[in-house]
């Protein structure tokens, strides 16, 4: 699909559902590895905002930009 005014917010849904799949996917892997014995974390801090109402935060690791980039080649597929 070429990225046109009218697709923008379809974009954005899909490469932020990317996103948080490849942050899971790859906590999950982590937690995996480190029970088989595997120490090891490439994660980041965490990034996000607090407004006391609601707060929202994301741990930023390889799979997180592996989300991002499969964000844009499925939105491409589509």
């Amino acid at each position: 699909m070429k990225l046109t005014k009218k697709n923008v917010n379809p974009l954005l849904l899909v490469v932020i559902l990317c996103t948080l799949g490849g942050s899971f996917a790859w906590f999950f892997m982590e937690i995996i590895f480190q029970s088989l014995g595997f120490q090891f974390s490439l994660s980041t801090g965490r990034i996000g905002f607090d407004i006391k109402i609601i707060a929202l935060y994301l741990d930023i690791n390889p799979g997180t930009v592996l989300g991002i980039a499969s964000g844009f080649f499925v939105f491409k597929a589509i």
